[in-house]
């Protein structure tokens, strides 16, 4: 069965931390790509970051500098580190997988997707 499951979202407040995990399972491409994207209420989804089999990696302008993306390949999990965390970075937090080594964020790259966990920043 093929699974995406993000964990570690929550409330915390301005200029805090928080480390996204997005458990995988089921897949057996060896060449793929996962990807983080985000969607606040009434906006469209938006591109975070990516990260390939190879380790290639890739930011959005909006959080570079500040996210960072890795990934455990024992684990079957990549994870999103986010610092310094602003209220306009409050969304839903969503992984995808992509059957391709092509670092792009845009979700029509894309062929499955976690279910989503929301991330609140907030005094």
């Amino acid at each position: 069965q093929l699974q995406l499951v993000e964990s570690g979202g929550g409330l915390v407040q301005p200029g805090k931390s928080l480390r996204l995990s997005c458990a995988t399972s089921g897949f057996t491409e060896d060449y793929n790509t996962i990807g983080w994207f985000r969607q606040a209420p009434g906006q469209a989804r938006e591109g975070l970051s990516c990260i390939t089999g190879s380790s290639t990696t890739n930011y959005a302008d909006s959080v570079k500098g500040r996210f960072t993306i890795s990934s455990d390949n024992a684990k079957n999990t990549v994870y999103l580190q986010m610092n310094d965390l602003k209220s306009e970075d409050t969304a839903v937090y969503y992984c995808a997988y992509g059957r391709h080594n092509m670092c792009v964020m845009s979700e029509l790259w894309y062929d499955y997707w976690g279910q989503g966990i929301q991330v609140t920043v907030s005094s």
